[in-house]
């Protein structure tokens, strides 16, 4: 649990979830941060930093943009005011960008993936979404490879001072 509130340098929020998974399976283009349509006993279980995005994916349904499959623990002291954990949560953009993202996905095959759920220093909940790019075997191996070798001549300038 303690690693889930782990501040990230990029951002001056709490960190929830993280979805490492994204940067291994796709080219991630470009990124975008969306709102999202909470109730109360999930707000509460975020807090907790429990939730897990690795699984979702975001779909545009007439207009508005939701995000499937996220599992978010139910909260224990909500007792009957509890919610369902794989609910499909609005995400809040502008009805440009959603737009922009439909046209995005129809014509270059893209995917729109969510990345991280946080807080932001204001106290809501946000998720960074990517818009990418699948990647093929290949390309993951070549990914795995590159990083294997960064991470190599990190060791080896390190032990030359």
């Amino acid at each position: 649990m303690a690693a889930a509130r782990k501040k990230n340098k990029d951002f001056d929020g709490q960190m929830v979830a993280d979805n490492r998974k994204a940067r291994h399976e796709y080219f991630i283009e470009d990124t975008l941060e969306a709102g999202i349509m909470l109730e109360g006993s999930e707000v509460k279980s975020l807090r907790n930093g429990e939730a897990t995005i690795a699984e979702s994916y975001a779909e545009i349904v007439e207009g508005e943009m939701f995000l499937v499959n996220a599992y978010i623990p139910m909260y224990q002291e909500a007792g009957r005011f509890n919610h369902e954990t794989h609910r499909p949560r609005k995400l809040l953009l502008h009805k440009r960008e959603i737009e922009r993202l439909g046209g995005q996905i129809k014509k270059a095959g893209m995917t729109i993936v969510p990345l991280r759920l946080y807080f932001n220093k204001d106290g809501r909940a946000k998720l960074e979404l990517g818009i990418a790019k699948g990647k093929k075997l290949h390309d993951k191996r070549q990914t795995s490879k590159d990083r294997d070798w960064k991470r190599q001549q990190g060791r080896l300038l390190r032990e030359k001072g």
